[in-house]
């Protein structure tokens, strides 16, 4: 499963951020490591100025093996927990689309 992190220019994306990132990604979707060829992981902060200035948002996007991509976002007020909320979002998205597939066959 390889995980991509991306930051918006008001956020450091550094080696630390990125590796805690993939971090909590990877603890979350372990179990379906094995579907998941690759997920996107987009953090961005709105800024000053905007509406919820003190919020960090996070969209995780997957792609499942022979499946169209599914994408998911979650805001919070830190990284860290955006970041888990969209991979718990995430989690719960790709386990229903599997147990659809796996009804079919």
């Amino acid at each position: 499963m390889d995980i991509e992190v991306s930051t918006d220019n008001s956020i450091d994306g550094s080696e630390h951020l990125t590796a805690v990132i993939k971090g909590l990604v990877q603890q979350e979707l372990t179990h379906l490591q094995s579907h998941i060829s690759r997920i996107e992981v987009h953090l961005s902060d709105p800024g000053p100025g905007t509406a919820g200035e003190t919020e960090r948002h996070c969209m995780l996007e997957a792609r499942l093996k022979g499946q169209q991509p599914t994408a998911v976002t979650h805001t919070a007020l830190t990284i860290e927990q955006a970041t888990k909320g969209a991979a718990s979002k995430l989690k719960s998205a790709l386990d229903s689309i599997l147990g659809k597939l796996a009804d079919r066959h």
